[in-house]
């Protein structure tokens, strides 16, 4: 796709704009170019070694050695060659998924001879200890890759910048996605498409902010062969030869002044020339000698300032003279056009009266226009503007106005020389020894209150923000907490649940499944958009109550409008409006009875209890399972159109006798069993075709359930793993890149937070904004 890019504006671009932001792209580059692997002081790894020998070795030689040792390892985890706690630490993620696997039971399997929980929990606490001591010991706050604004908090800041309800980024190409989230710096590149839409959204921004008169001035021509009055039509135009006038009527849309281009041409005789007036409305506003011939017709111009509505626009011939022997004079009219409105004060937008000073001359002028171009790049760029970047945008409106354009065009321009330059586009954090690893510093207030606002708002900060950023004490611990808690009570707070929980909970793959419509007639795009709605609605009233997190578990109310109402069997509700309704918790509550979730994770034509459990242990349990081997055949899909062999659960079951599949699919497959009532739109049954649904289960570690009740019961009790995996999943938002090994003592210490803190939504926000990873950046080295 190519954008036209006008001529004035080109020039602003390659002069004003192109150096300084080749400088900071090229930063940016260098922070994703210097990423790489750390080292670390191993000094503790020797008082390690005792334990290790002592406990480790041998549980990991008498339960483990056998599926994971030499030959082919079971889902490619190889425990063979480990003999000390060093050569533990080279291989850490292996190690974390050990720890994590015999903490919850799932290792051994179940057919495997099994440990005493004595013997689990020494080896899982010397991993974790031995892992965490080398962790904390580091104090590494990591480092963001500079990264630039993704398409809603582009949306989000052109609406708190401006203070307009448009959506440019809606046309700028999807964001890529890292980590789970789309606001990952590392995978937030700008490609020559991108850059052509910056370029017209900035056009676009500016042009609904400033009305300038170039842009507002409609030219409209006027029928002049239908004019009324005297004189007649001739070749299109009208000729008056007698002293009188012509007229017609025009509907002027709005108020404001307009300029009247009356084309003409004069028959000269006599001593005089030909004179012309035009009138508005039987007033004269004033008159031409016509001196133009016939051959090179004149346009004569007047202002009138118009009222809206219709107004009668004549020319009228003053001096008409006749004379057989001296001529004939007479007045030819070829066109008349409305121009219009020209502008001005009355077009102003709210912005626009605050940037352009009306009423001022000279010196004053120039005055009040760098203190508004200096106001507002600094609330653009997001921390207080240098003179140079004030200079460059002046001298973008000096040029449009050597070329003969307004004041109101020049300010256009540099208004989109600040949309498209970098310290719009990106959240810029430069440091004073980048390539420096050993170099840590606490962000200034100005990023703390860019990071602080993204994270919750996804847009920028606002007043309050910029004035305690500017009076030095946002970065007091009182004060950062206490904004953050202040913005979790602001509407834009929502943000968190568009951007934060919709990805978190897979809410962005609802608008693509599309359940056989021949099995769920039911379901429609209302009924999907009420599913939404409501997951969206009970994580925004959890922020805004500031309830307990382990409600995403067990939650006990929920909001429906009718068509979700009927689809979940419940009574008396009524009307498109979302309202709040208490559940006894036996068919529904928390998150994995919504509609939304339960349908996200099923197939087109069936539940999928693999997809369900993969679900949980991803997104609420952190503890993903590994990739499917290769070559493993797929559970045969009712899609086939076709008897199949068995209940849903009996394929499975059969499915897993595969050992390669037994592993995982033990652990995926109970939890998805426990919500076999909800069918593939998540309606409650009791019954798949003839078969009564057996929605029971026994998860590794031995814990029994019979349905979803019972189900949601057993998650709760490991809220631990809860809240450390949704502690990781908002740190990794917050910061806008992937966690490290190094990020595993501030991800336990934000859980910890959260326990000591009745599980508060509020806990987890505030202890994440107070994590030295949030406050504090470090330079990048490559390997350290």
């Amino acid at each position: 796709m190519y954008v036209r890019i006008p001529r004035l504006f080109q020039k602003v671009f390659w002069l004003f704009v192109l150096p300084p932001a080749l400088l900071v792209y090229a930063a940016a580059t260098a922070q994703v170019r210097g990423k790489g692997a750390k080292s670390v002081s191993i000094s503790p790894v020797k008082a390690a070694d005792v334990r290790f020998q002592k406990e480790v070795l041998p549980f990991i030689q008498k339960y483990c050695a056998g599926c994971h040792g030499a030959g082919t390892p079971q889902a490619g985890i190889s425990l063979n060659g480990f003999r000390d706690a060093a050569s533990v630490l080279k291989s850490r993620a292996v190690w974390e998924k050990v720890s994590r696997s015999v903490s919850a039971g799932y290792m051994p399997p179940q057919s495997a001879p099994q440990p005493a929980q004595n013997e689990r929990d020494a080896v899982v606490r010397w991993i974790d200890g031995f892992l965490t001591q080398i962790d904390c010991k580091l104090q590494d706050p990591g480092r963001v890759t500079m990264r630039r604004l993704n398409r809603e908090e582009y949306n989000n800041t052109i609406r708190d910048l401006f203070g307009v309800s448009i959506r440019p980024a809606d046309e700028f190409p999807s964001d890529d996605v890292g980590y789970g989230f789309d606001n990952i710096g590392d995978v937030l590149s700008i490609s020559p498409l991108l850059m052509e839409k910056y370029l017209r959204a900035a056009e676009k921004v500016a042009e609904a902010v400033i009305a300038a008169p170039e842009a507002s001035r409609r030219s409209v021509r006027l029928p002049v062969e239908k004019m009324t009055g005297d004189g007649s039509v001739q070749d299109g135009g009208r000729l008056l030869y007698t002293s009188g006038e012509a007229r017609i009527a025009h509907d002027f849309s709005e108020e404001g002044e307009y300029e009247i281009r009356v084309q003409a041409y004069a028959h000269q005789a006599g001593n005089e020339l030909a004179r012309m007036a035009v009138r508005m409305d039987g007033r004269e506003i004033t008159q031409f000698d016509v001196e133009a011939a016939e051959e090179s017709p004149s346009a004569y111009t007047v202002r009138v300032q118009v009222s809206k509505g219709s107004h009668q626009i004549a020319v009228a011939f003053l001096n008409d003279y006749y004379d057989p022997k001296r001529g004939d004079r007479n007045l030819g009219i070829v066109s008349i056009d409305m121009v219009g409105p020209l502008g001005g004060i009355k077009a102003a937008t709210p912005f626009q009266k605050r940037m352009i000073p009306y009423g001022l001359t000279g010196a004053q002028r120039d005055q009040a226009l760098r203190r508004a171009l200096t106001e507002f790049a600094s609330r653009a760029y997001r921390r207080p503007a240098t003179r140079e970047d004030v200079d460059r945008l002046l001298r973008a409106v000096r040029l449009a106005e050597q070329e003969g354009e307004s004041l109101e065009r020049g300010v256009q321009l540099a208004i989109q020389a600040a949309l498209v330059s970098p310290y719009f586009l990106f959240r810029v954090e430069l440091d004073p020894e980048p390539n420096n690893p050993k170099v840590k510093r606490y962000v200034n207030d100005y990023e703390l209150a860019t990071r602080l606002s993204y994270f919750l708002w996804s847009s920028m900060p606002d007043d309050m923000l910029f004035r305690l950023a500017a009076a030095k004490q946002l970065h007091k611990p009182e004060v950062l907490r206490a904004q953050a808690l202040r913005m979790l009570k602001d509407p834009k707070a929502r943000a968190l649940s568009e951007n934060f929980a919709s990805q978190w909970l897979t809410l962005r793959n609802l608008s693509t499944v599309s359940p056989d419509p021949a099995l769920f007639p039911t379901f429609n795009a209302e009924l999907r958009d009420a599913m939404r709605r409501e997951t969206l609605l009970f994580f925004e009233t959890i922020v805004r109550e500031d309830r307990s997190v382990l409600d995403f578990i067990d939650g006990r109310f929920t909001f429906v409008n009718e068509v979700l109402a009927k689809h979940y069997g419940i009574e008396g509700i009524t009307g498109k409006e979302f309202r709040r309704v208490a559940l006894d918790g036996r068919q529904r509550g928390g998150i994995l009875s919504h509609a939304s979730i339960l349908t996200v994770t099923s197939n087109p034509t069936r539940t999928s209890p693999v997809k369900r459990g993969k679900w949980v242990l991803e997104q609420m349990l952190g503890t993903p399972p590994p990739p499917a081997p290769p070559n493993v055949p797929q559970l045969a899909d009712d899609s086939r159109r076709g008897p199949l062999t068995g209940t849903l659960r009996q394929r499975m079951e059969q499915h897993r006798k595969d050992p390669l599949c037994a592993s995982c699919h033990t652990r995926m497959d109970a939890i998805g069993f426990g919500l076999e009532n909800y069918d593939a739109i998540g309606k409650w049954r009791t019954r798949d075709g003839n078969s009564e649904i057996d929605a029971s289960g026994t998860l590794p570690g031995g814990k029994s359930f019979r349905g979803p009740a019972e189900l949601r019961g057993i998650l709760k009790e490991q809220k631990g793993l809860f809240v450390r995996n949704l502690s990781e999943k908002m740190l990794t938002y917050a910061l806008g890149r992937g966690l490290e090994s190094y990020d595993k003592c501030n991800v336990d210490a934000i859980a910890a937070s959260v326990a000591r803190n009745g599980y508060r939504f509020s806990a987890l926000v505030t202890a994440v904004v107070m994590s030295e990873p949030f406050r504090m950046r470090r330079g990048d080295g490559g390997n350290r």
